[in-house]
């Protein structure tokens, strides 16, 4: 698709400084820019590149003071912030590239399945007894819906989605590549065999609205009742999410993130990669929790915790100051026991 400066400036409210019919067709990083491509400046580190690149359009701030002369190829458009004006063009595109429509060939729907309107069907997709997808819901090639599943509106499911039996996913939510969404939770009992008896895994999965899942994420099904994804939240890829697990809402997980059956993750938290969470704990409001920490407690409010075991922040940077240096802290001891012998 092309675009003319005249069209995306008057999208972005923008004011244009050079040829308003300068056409676009492709998006560009400025520092690789080529003619006929749209990119943006926000962070002042790449402002040489704008006047050397070779992008036809370029999204500038409107206080943006130039130090030297654009080349006569480029247009600029200036906003009020380039970087959620262009954000909100790659919205756009995005949009467009996913607005697929129709029902492909070699797809199987139940003929007890709700359909709603403006959906699209990828090739190999199966949707199974009774279940109810909403209007304008995308589901890709080799996706499972199970029986009584429940989708919601404008819900994208890219390809190899697995969503098992009684599963609910709210509206505006975006499954990526690969999900598990209702699978067993890890529920055994040890019997006098020295093996183990499966528990049944009866409850299932709530996605609220809202919600994007990251591509190869399982998240568990509850043993009763319903593991909760609360609106907002946002996974990385391969998070694993178990057993009657409640996630509040706007909670972000990094890439790798456990977290054990039946603990409860308050809102408007964050975790950096592969954090691990204990099971049957509670991890209060706003909590940020560094990178590859091991939590075994629970946590109260507005924390910020490192470590494995996780403490707070502060506490554990002043003890890695000390033990980063253990070696010449012996050596001294040493020294000092020496010469007192």
């Amino acid at each position: 698709m092309e675009f003319t400066a005249e069209q995306i400036a008057g999208l972005l409210n923008g004011e244009i400084e050079g040829n308003p019919e300068t056409i676009v067709n492709k998006l560009s990083k400025i520092e690789e820019g080529e003619s006929k491509s749209l990119s943006f400046l926000a962070n002042l580190t790449y402002e040489e590149y704008l006047y050397t690149t070779d992008a036809s359009i370029v999204i500038v701030n409107k206080d943006l003071n130039l130090s030297s002369s654009i080349k006569d190829t480029c247009t600029l458009i200036r906003v009020d912030d380039a970087y959620q004006s262009f954000t909100k063009l790659l919205e756009t595109y995005n949009q467009e590239k996913t607005n697929k429509k129709g029902i492909e060939k070699q797809t199987f729907i139940s003929e007890s399945a709700t359909i709603g309107n403006d959906i699209y069907v990828g090739a190999f997709a199966y949707i199974s007894d009774n279940a109810i997808i909403g209007n304008n819901v995308k589901i890709y090639p080799q996706t499972f819906i199970g029986d009584k599943v429940k989708i919601g509106d404008n819900t994208i499911l890219f390809s190899g989605v697995k969503i098992y039996h009684e599963c609910v996913i709210g509206k505006d939510c975006i499954i990526h590549a690969g999900a598990v969404i209702g699978s067993d939770g890890f529920g055994f009992a040890p019997n006098d065999n020295n093996s183990y008896d499966k528990i049944p895994q009866i409850g299932n999965v709530i996605i609220e609205d809202d919600v994007e899942i990251g591509p190869n994420n399982c998240i568990d099904r509850a043993t009763m009742g319903s593991t909760i994804i609360k609106k907002g939240v946002k996974t990385d890829n391969l998070v694993h999410i178990a057993h009657n697990v409640v996630v509040g809402e706007n909670t972000v997980l990094a890439g790798q993130t456990g977290i054990s059956g039946s603990s409860k993750i308050g809102k408007n938290c964050m975790t950096g990669g592969q954090v691990g969470i204990t099971g049957h704990i509670t991890v209060g409001d706003n909590v940020k929790i560094a990178g590859q920490s091991g939590v075994s407690k629970n946590i109260k409010n507005d924390q910020v915790l490192q470590g494995s075991p996780a403490f707070t922040y502060k506490d554990y940077m002043k003890s890695y100051a000390y033990f980063k240096n253990l070696p010449s802290i012996i050596a001294r001891i040493n020294k000092l026991e020496k010469n007192n012998n």
